[in-house]
């Protein structure tokens, strides 16, 4: 909930229920379904609702501008000056607040902490929402309504989903802090050279209009579901995924190919699924808030707007790098000569490479894409 000392926005019954309200002088005009929705809110907060945002952010020691700031960020709605806070808020203001004022972050940045943290949530809790917990509150022959099974399966679920996403984040939080300490110098750890691709779905804009939406849905969620395994069991990084599209990053070169080609084949043995065009390039990234961005995440999308459908294609540096890390041969017909000749022990070269037609691509200027396949040869 955004605090806002101006008074209430259009969307406030939306981020206050309308017990909020009735809940400060003690009447009983609650509905029941708002009176299970307060039950639900205190169960997963650990508290009630006790403060208006004005007397939120007095309490935490913080001004209305820079408490309306950090709840902005977050993504949270105007309520105006409803009484619907909790001590777990203000808790939450003197903590990011406490950072500012001990020097460890600027005001920027803990507004940007709050930003980050808010949207990745927010996602995470719509899923759990939509998907996880809707299948589990599904009426049994219990006679219970949905409803009156949603309280005891979060009272259930709430500590062991809690205690499993800390873990997650340490975990992930390891992983980030280790490639940044990998880097080899400072500017390479905000402006890195990563490899980039994204992996899209040929002609899924036809495929909303001939299927239903329970098919459409299920088919997205097995695409995500299958990239997002792909890309973690290769060491790559999952960016985002955007329905028929995925955006994934590898810190080397060879990974991201495998990738690619894994998701090209994996995708081919599903008669579910339709073809797929993956685009990889390489270069200086830089990364905020978890995202990509820059002209190598520009140039992969490009590649993977003109890939034939069930290929990889990607540009020049990364063909470069393949060569330099010894993952594809500088020249297929000096690669042949040499296996021909014998002389010496032959690379176990992973990937082929083969130089297309250069094309003008929007925005980018002329550029040489490459195709990418297996060693004939493995």
């Amino acid at each position: 909930m955004t605090l806002d000392d101006s008074g209430a926005s259009p969307r406030d019954a939306e981020a206050a229920p309308r017990a909020a309200d009735t809940a400060d002088d003690g009447s009983d005009g609650e509905s029941g379904d708002d009176t299970i929705a307060l039950r639900l809110e205190q169960l997963i907060l650990g508290s009630e609702r006790r403060y208006t945002p004005f007397q939120a952010a007095r309490s935490a020691g913080v001004s209305m501008d820079l408490a309306s700031r950090f709840w902005r960020a977050m993504g949270f709605a105007d309520i105006g000056q409803v009484k619907a806070l909790t001590e777990a808020d203000v808790l939450a203001l003197r903590r990011l607040s406490g950072l500012v004022e001990a020097g460890l972050l600027s005001e920027a940045m803990a507004v940007q902490v709050a930003r980050s943290t808010g949207q990745t949530t927010a996602r995470l809790a719509d899923w759990q929402i939509d998907s996880f917990l809707e299948g589990l509150t599904e009426p049994q022959d219990s006679g219970l309504t949905r409803t009156e099974i949603t309280y005891p399966l979060v009272e259930l679920l709430l500590p062991e989903l809690e205690e499993f996403l800390v873990y997650v984040w340490r975990r992930q939080l390891a992983a980030a802090t280790g490639r940044v300490v990998q880097a080899q110098d400072d500017a390479e750890m905000v402006d890195r050279r990563l490899a980039v691709g994204f992996a899209d779905l040929v002609g899924f804009t036809r495929l909303t209009r001939r299927l239903e939406e329970e098919e459409l849905g299920e088919l997205v969620e097995a695409f995500e579901t299958t990239a997002a395994d792909l890309v973690a069991a290769h060491g790559g990084r999952l960016i985002k995924t955007l329905g028929d599209e995925v955006l994934y990053a590898a810190d080397d070169a060879g990974i991201a190919a495998e990738i690619g080609l894994r998701l090209i084949e994996t995708m081919a043995n599903d008669e579910t699924m339709p073809e797929l065009r993956v685009g990889i390039a390489f270069g200086t990234v830089t990364t905020r808030m978890g995202d990509v961005f820059g002209t190598t995440v520009n140039l992969a999308s490009r590649l993977t707007s003109i890939a034939p459908k069930d290929t990889v294609l990607v540009d020049e540096a990364f063909a470069e790098e393949l060569s330099r890390t010894g993952e594809a041969p500088v020249s297929e017909a000096e690669a042949a000569a040499a296996e021909k000749e014998g002389d010496g022990p032959v690379p176990a070269y992973r990937f082929a490479l083969q130089p297309m037609w250069q094309r003008p691509v929007r925005g980018l200027g002329v550029v040489e894409p490459w195709l990418l396949t297996r060693r004939s040869s493995r």
